[in-house]
């Protein structure tokens, strides 16, 4: 390995690609033994891996893979051991006949690729790739796979992970993850484990346990998207699903029935709260489990991304001393972190706070929080008018779900209190529309709303790998861009994937539009305006939209073109209310 450092070094030397400086200092952390030459430049970020392994492989005459786009079948693993893989850091790709691809990192290690000659029986084809690749591909292709059951089952055991289960608030039910007794060591428990285990460490948002006819497969939700994790052998089906359901005090008999519980896991010196979901399908029950991590909460409006009038806009409400602020999107778009770090921003030890949430996904201290349960009576209408005895300052409401409720919060916010709160529309303009058609009086939504704002969460483009892509002036007008800002030119770019991120991107920002309630829009609203005129009229008064919103972070390298055209909606052309009024008068 010593040699071929040099030769890389040499090459790298040739190129120009990284400084001489830089060069030494590799070359001695790899003669130290401690890592490789370019295990020591991509983890401090020289050189970019794509790059990196287009230049060593043309001066070394192999070509290169791509090890993220490459399946693996099993058959082709069954040619290599996991433990040979491991030791000569040498990956089988595909085999045809008697002719073996493997992945290689050291094209001229010749004594190692004799050895794999004589243990598989087959002539080898070499393909380049860098070696924290290799290592990487090595453990998830083989790790992955359901016939090496003992290596899952061994991958964890962290006797820091503690459990406590079910609904109950008591400390003195925490209890080790994975149980007490000889049935800690129990497979399906350790299976149970090793999936949470993994999906902390991923930082993903949701766990889904799918059941199909001859398989199970464990997703991860990680920025957003669902990836593959793991596939569980289909005979632990039930048991797994049943292990699940202990842990949430859920009935592990019901099974035609969808079911909802929680429990919660502390690791790595903190807590971290599961909601727990169940579907009854055709193969079997569909699990999800909402991993509610209080230390990603971000807590700071700065940390969220908002383009900066729209940040402005929502401060400027969060200030007042009274109104209605909604936040609108999907599930899954961040309202409710946006409505925490407002309530965080704003707080202080003189005003009196209270949430009512149905769940309480994240506590924070000095916040009275109040977990709504219907099956007692306490819906969300029945603890607002509580709320509103308890001498309130601020109001936060988890969800707007029914007349009733947004009733109780319009004449909370005019009556001197501040009310948050989320609604699920797709845009700011059509909240307005909602409300009215929710029972509220048009005359009650303009005089009580200060400001109605929407959400959505796009995926951070990795610095480290992303690159330039040429777009077309006709798309890029087609997208939303204006024809100056073609004409000075648009630079955009596309994930491409390395061994530090996801697929090309790490992790995620908000977008918002925010649509003030001015004396404009007020009118509008008592007139009767649909939400189409409304939202040109708040577009006219300088409200930057979603689309408009993501255009610029495209623009600023913060995300790419897929992630737009993905979260956004295209800005269709629509007369302005004074041109509609015009054509009604003719």
């Amino acid at each position: 390995m010593v040699s071929f450092n040099r030769r890389i070094v040499r090459i790298l030397e040739e190129t120009g690609m990284v400084e001489m400086d830089v060069l030494t200092a590799a070359s001695q952390v790899a003669k130290q033994g401690e890592t490789s030459v370019t295990e020591y430049l991509l983890e401090k970020e020289h050189v970019k891996e794509g790059e990196l392994l287009g230049v060593l492989a043309e001066h070394l005459g192999v070509p290169p893979i791509d090890l993220d786009k490459v399946k693996i079948q099993d058959e082709t693993l069954d040619v290599m051991s996991h433990e040979t893989a491991k030791e000569t850091g040498c990956l089988p790709i595909c085999r045809t006949g008697n002719v073996l691809t493997i992945a290689v990192s050291n094209p001229f290690d010749v004594v190692r690729h004799d050895d794999l000659r004589l243990s598989t029986g087959c002539d080898l084809r070499l393909a380049l790739a860098l070696e924290p690749k290799i290592e990487e591909a090595i453990t998830r292709t083989y790790t992955g796979d359901t016939g090496n059951l003992s290596e899952i089952l061994d991958a964890v055991d962290d006797p820091e992970m503690k459990i406590r289960e079910g609904h109950s608030d008591e400390e003195d039910d925490v209890v080790e993850l994975g149980g007490e007794g000889n049935d800690g060591d129990a497979p399906v428990i350790k299976i149970v484990n090793l999936i949470i285990y993994n999906a902390i460490k991923s930082k993903a948002s949701d766990i889904h346990i799918e059941a199909f006819e001859k398989r199970v497969l464990v997703r991860y939700r990680i920025d957003g998207a669902l990836e593959p994790a793991m596939e569980p052998p289909k005979k632990l089906q039930k048991a797994i699903i049943s292990r699940l359901k202990i842990m949430a005090s859920l009935d592990i008999a019901e099974r035609r029935k969808p079911q909802d519980g929680k429990f919660q896991v502390k690791a790595e010196g903190r807590q971290i709260d599961f909601r727990v979901s169940t579907l009854p399908c055709v193969h079997g029950e569909k699990v999800v489990l909402r991993i509610l991590d209080g230390g990603n909460l971000a807590l700071s409006l700065e940390k969220l991304g908002f383009e900066e009038k729209a940040l402005n806009d929502f401060r400027e409400a969060i200030n007042s001393p009274y109104g209605m602020i909604l936040v609108t999107g999907p599930t899954g778009s961040g309202k409710t972190t946006t409505l925490y770090s407002a309530v965080k921003e704003i707080m202080t030890p003189e005003d009196n706070f209270v949430t009512v949430e149905d769940p309480v996904e994240y506590q924070v201290d000095g916040i009275n929080q109040v977990q709504v349960n219907v099956k007692s009576g306490l819906t969300f209408a029945a603890a607002l008018r509580s709320i509103l005895r308890q001498d309130p300052d601020t109001v936060m409401i988890g969800e707007i779900r029914d007349p009733e409720t947004i009733d109780i919060a319009i004449k909370a916010a005019l009556t001197g209190h501040l009310v948050l709160s989320t609604l699920h529309t797709n845009d700011a303009a059509s909240t307005i529309s909602r409300m009215i058609d929710m029972g509220v009086d048009p005359f009650m939504v303009a005089s009580a709303t200060l400001l109605v704002s929407a959400q959505r969460l796009v995926r951070r483009l990795c610095k480290r790998c992303c690159e330039p892509v040429e777009v077309k002036a006709e798309k890029l007008l087609s997208m939303g861009y204006t024809e100056a800002e073609v004409k000075e030119g648009v630079t955009l770019y596309r994930a491409v994937g390395c061994n530090r991120c996801s697929a090309g991107y790490a992790g995620r920002f908000a977008l918002l539009e925010t649509l003030p309630v001015t004396e404009a829009i007020k009118r509008m609203i008592i007139d009767g305006h649909s939400a189409i005129e409304i939202r040109h009229k708040a577009l006219e008064e300088g409200m930057i939209s979603l689309r408009r919103a993501a255009l610029l972070n495209a623009m600023r390298g913060n995300t790419s073109v897929e992630e737009v055209l993905r979260v956004t909606l295209a800005e269709n052309v629509r007369p302005t209310f004074a041109g509609r009024q015009a054509a009604e008068e003719e």
